[in-house]
């Protein structure tokens, strides 16, 4: 019997979200595996996508609205996507994360669920995964499937580098370049800094994340961007936040977007300025709401592209 969340005040596993309610019980280890209770991941990889999506319609003449279906399309596929890589994520970090406060009452090191049910529940989710690359341009799926790579090696990265978040952003921002190619068909300069200004982003907000782990990541031997800049992290917030604001306009200007797009990127840029003035890396509970606000950015700029 595995333990309680409400015994272990520190686990990020929620006791009153709708999967305990409503879920039937052998469902809900699976549900937290894939992080179902957690939307905030599912946000900040579909959000990119739909930068994409939303920057290629806009650029392209005659067009006005990115194509809903395709909204939806990737809002499925983000979904079940962030739940693989979740398996694939707490499959290699099974051993570290049973010793770490926030994490030990995972369904794979508390015993809820088992590695090889853990595999089999992924294969299921990448299955639904490529299913829905069946509509989109055949240069689409293969963008879409090369992420794979960067998924895969993604948890191996904290324990050889200091910064792991650099790779999290290749991976979570990879939906960018595969938004833009359904819609165009191809490669050009707008969405590679539109990539470029979501790894910057990524490097911010994650930072803050890590934060809350720091303390258990210096006793096991993990590594992240919050033990290197410790102390320093506001200043790395300026900078990192400060790029992706710098690249986003000139992916603006590059698409040929219009000035209500800069004007709501100057309001996403107040945003990123308040956590990076705001925050207390101290405060494990202020890390997260930082972090949390990142969905907020993520819609202005999507608002922005669309007006623009």
């Amino acid at each position: 019997m595995s333990q309680s969340a409400e015994t272990n005040s520190a686990s990020d596993i929620r006791s009153d979200h709708w999967v305990d309610r409503f879920a039937p019980a052998r469902v809900r280890p699976y549900l937290r595996l894939a992080r179902i209770d957690r939307p905030i991941g599912t946000w900040l990889l579909l959000l990119p996508c739909w930068w994409g999506l939303a920057l290629a319609t806009s650029s392209l003449p005659g067009t006005n609205w990115p194509n809903p279906w395709y909204f939806v399309l990737f809002a499925v596929g983000a979904l079940v996507m962030r739940g693989a890589g979740c398996c694939w994520n707490d499959i290699m970090d099974r051993d570290f994360d049973g010793r770490v406060a926030r994490t030990a009452l995972r369904p794979i090191p508390s015993g809820d669920i088992s590695v090889r049910q853990a595999i089999a529940f992924m294969g299921f989710l990448m299955l639904i995964g490529l299913l829905v690359l069946v509509p989109f341009n055949l240069y689409a799926g293969v963008v879409a499937v090369s992420s794979l790579v960067l998924v895969v090696i993604y948890p191996l990265m904290k324990r050889v580098t200091y910064w792991p978040q650099f790779f999290l952003g290749l991976a979570f921002n990879w939906g960018a370049l595969v938004g833009w190619v359904a819609v165009t068909g191809g490669l050009s300069t707008p969405v590679i800094l539109l990539y470029a200004a979501g790894i910057a982003w990524t490097l911010g907000y994650d930072t803050i994340y890590a934060h809350q782990d720091k303390e258990d990541d210096a006793m096991i031997g993990l590594k992240s961007t919050a033990l290197k800049f410790g102390d320093q992290t506001r200043i790395w917030l300026w900078v990192f936040y400060g790029a992706t604001v710098a690249l986003l306009a000139t992916a603006g200007w590059a698409a040929g977007l219009s000035w209500l797009y800069f004007a709501f990127l100057v309001a996403g840029a107040v945003q990123l300025a308040w956590q990076s003035a705001s925050i207390d890396i101290d405060s494990p509970a202020d890390c997260l709401a930082k972090f949390h606000s990142n969905r907020l950015f993520g819609f202005i700029v999507l608002a922005g592209m669309i007006a623009g």
